[in-house]
């Protein structure tokens, strides 16, 4: 039966002999829905080039975006939260710790590093929304005090890339404090007169945006994040009326006078680099 079957030599592929296309190779852009090959986002900047929509990064792609020659060193790398009030949801905060370290790579929601930036040296400070949404906690808050002192001990500017959801609830008046320690060690760096430039993307929320995200001597985002304390809903529901289009988008946030301008991903090396060199000037 030669129908139901090819017979000719080189045809006939079984399925052990198939290949799968390795994982993230493609996926969908959020957006317009087209798909993206992996090493075309990464070539343009994880940004859609059919649309220009700004994919979700982290922490090892805003470091290859910025640091020259992907080439930087980790700073306070092995610091991990502990569980100062036995926190208990659905499960505990050490099992949910440890259920991100496994899926993450990571010890936490953000990371520090030095290196340099179009040969200006810089410490950039990065969050990772997909450890535990990117929320605030206390090891949060001390590496980034800690990032602070490096920058006052050798004078190199602050890059603070925010993506957070905002405190992190199982800490508690621990995450609560960092809001406080870090503004408190923002205002030293202003003192000594070292630049901090603030990022915000997408998202940026709660105690986050209610504290460093909000300080830098420049405020920037990237086009569409979404930016506010409370989320949309929250505040709609709060208000019992419909909110403006476009509400907490950067856009919005941008003609409301709370940030100085939006930038694409892929100019944003060269403009921070303009910005720090007239700051050096």
């Amino acid at each position: 039966m030669a129908w139901f079957k090819r017979e000719k030599k080189g045809i006939i592929t079984s399925t052990k002999e198939k290949k799968e296309a390795p994982d993230g190779l493609w996926n969908k852009c959020p957006q317009c829905k087209k798909p993206l090959h992996y090493a075309e986002q990464v070539e343009n900047k994880y940004v859609c080039h059919y649309c220009s929509y700004h994919l979700r990064i982290g922490s090892k792609e805003y470091f290859s975006v910025l640091f020259d020659d992907d080439q930087f060193t980790e700073l306070y790398p092995n610091m991990r939260s502990g569980d100062p009030l036995n926190f208990k949801d659905t499960k505990k905060y050490t099992q949910r710790l440890e259920e991100s370290y496994a899926k993450t790579g990571l010890n936490d929601a953000i990371r520090s590093a030095y290196g340099q930036m179009n040969g200006h040296d810089i410490v950039i400070a990065c969050m990772d929304f997909n450890f535990i949404g990117g929320s605030m906690g206390s090891v949060v808050g001390e590496k980034i005090s800690r990032s602070i002192d490096y920058c006052l001990e050798h004078k190199v500017p602050f890059l603070l890339i925010s993506k957070s959801g905002g405190a992190r609830m199982m800490e508690a008046a621990f995450s609560l404090m960092q809001m406080a320690k870090t503004s408190a060690k923002l205002a030293l760096l202003s003192k000594a007169k070292i630049p901090y430039i603030s990022l915000l993307t997408d998202p940026t929320t709660g105690g986050v945006t209610a504290s460093y995200a909000m300080l830098g001597d420049i405020n920037i985002a990237e086009p569409e994040a979404l930016i506010g304390f409370a989320g949309p809903r929250v505040i709609k529901e709060t208000i019992k009326k419909d909110l403006p289009k476009g509400f907490q988008t950067s856009e919005f946030v941008l003609e409301h006078g709370f940030l100085d301008f939006i930038t694409d991903r892929r100019e944003m090396k060269e403009k921070l680099s303009s910005f720090l060199a007239m700051m050096k000037g």
